[in-house]
């Protein structure tokens, strides 16, 4: 019975351990690259943007081509105006119709009238202007989207370092932990033979538990950071991801231009969203200009449904200006004016502030570039110090406190020194994405 009961707790605990479990699975960049690129929800929203601009361009069209309906008409009337234009439509009227008893007070009549209407727009100045604005706002989105891109390609090639930094704090902590694990053996074989207090071996173990604290932190790092590259590629798993490659130092040499360029593409948008701003000024100015539009109709009359035993036909042209609607127009052009304005104040402001970006970065490349190198010698001598310290402890020549101070400055130069690797290949990443046309 008792080992039923065993066997029972061994498969429960076993199947909790499955349940929360997690894969782990090993990724390139470029395959992160290539799911993002078909499924990150930031790209599909640009695209979808896009798609909205195109279709409201595509809705400009109306200024050239005709507007076509199709309608059919019931009606029964005792109206005596209306009851005699029936008639007259359905082609039946006859002598006796033009009593005037019957025409001041006629009998109900029906008419049912098919109808084809067209309108065709000539010449409406407003409305060539809105439809060049429009083009203007599709490529301006168009531009957008290969700018976001660019962005989440950027995104990208961050998160990914950012999990490779949180393996690497898990290789250092780990040999840390060997290391401490070592040492607060020696102590305790110390303490045994009454070469040390209890509160030295105290001392040791009190670093075990910090680097066992500081390691299952990192941990959570690698899952934060796996976490955030599933949301970038749209992947609702739960998998821990496992960088095929470590992080290294980026040697390669970035071949950016030393200044922002107008032809980077987010600041192409803005200068196209001005164009628009402008042609939608135009257009309103346009307004005050009269408009040409043809339009005609073919009417198919009957008594009975769907029946068509009359018919005729209507055309003309229509040349139309309102020449004063209030103030509305002139306010509407006052507003289109502002807005134009606003909008060239907002690329100049644009373009400085990304210009003043790309100044700031290139500044943390150095100071980034400097900081490695220093991080490296710092590295090496708190390597040095730590080994010195270890031996003289193996021999009773130094003591406790001085030995986890070496081990702790050490552990905590290897993880600023690959802080310090990220720092420099984000700002890298960052200032060839600012370059990027």
């Amino acid at each position: 019975m008792y080992k039923n009961r065993f066997l029972i707790a061994c498969f429960a605990i076993g199947l909790v351990t499955n349940l929360y479990a997690q894969e782990v699975q090993p990724i390139s960049k470029s395959e992160v690259f290539n799911k993002v690129s078909e499924a990150n929800h930031k790209i599909k929203i640009s695209v979808e943007a896009f798609n909205e601009a195109k279709a409201d361009y595509k809705q400009t069209n109306a200024v050239f081509l005709p507007n076509i309906s199709v309608s059919h008409t019931a009606i029964a009337t005792t109206n005596p105006l209306m009851a005699f234009g029936s008639k007259l439509n359905q082609e039946i009227v006859a002598q006796a119709d033009f009593n005037p008893d019957v025409l001041n007070d006629p009998s109900q009549i029906q008419n049912f009238a098919t109808a084809f209407e067209f309108q065709q727009p000539l010449i409406n100045a407003d409305g060539f202007y809105q439809r060049k604005a429009a083009k203007y706002k599709m490529d301006a989105t168009a531009l957008q989207s290969e700018r976001i891109r660019d962005f989440v390609k950027y995104e990208v090639e961050n998160a990914y370092m950012q999990l490779q930094l949180a393996y690497k704090a898990i290789t250092v902590l780990e040999k840390a932990l060997t290391a401490a694990t070592s040492n607060l053996q020696l102590a305790q074989n110390s303490f045994d033979q009454g070469y040390l207090q209890r509160s030295d071996v105290l001392l040791v173990e009190l670093r075990v538990t910090e680097i066992k604290n500081q390691l299952q932190s990192a941990k959570s790092n690698v899952k934060n950071a796996s976490n955030y590259l599933s949301f970038l590629m749209n992947d609702k798993s739960e998998v821990i991801f496992q960088p095929v490659d470590s992080l290294q130092l980026d040697n390669k040499i970035l071949n950016a231009e030393s200044e922002v360029s107008e032809n980077r593409s987010d600041i192409k948008a803005m200068q196209l969203a001005t164009n628009a701003m402008e042609t939608l000024y135009k257009s309103d100015k346009m307004t005050f200009l009269p408009t040409l539009n043809a339009f005609g109709s073919y009417q198919l009359y009957d008594d009975n449904l769907f029946q068509f035993g009359a018919d005729g036909y209507l055309f003309g042209a229509e040349l139309k200006w309102n020449i004063l609607q209030g103030t509305k127009r002139f306010s509407k052009t006052k507003k289109a004016k502002a807005s134009l304005e606003k909008s060239k104040l907002e690329y100049d402001q644009y373009v400085s502030k990304s210009k003043l970006e790309l100044n700031k970065t290139e500044r943390m490349l150095e100071d980034a570039s400097l900081k490695v190198q220093l991080s490296q010698q710092a590295v090496e001598q708190s390597q040095e110090a730590l080994r010195i310290r270890t031996n003289r402890f193996k021999e009773g020549l130094e003591r406790t406190a001085d030995l986890l101070m070496a081990e702790t400055q050490y552990a905590q130069k290897q993880l600023e020194y690959f802080q310090t690797i990220y720092e420099y290949n984000g700002t890298k990443a960052y200032l060839k994405f600012l370059t990027t046309n």
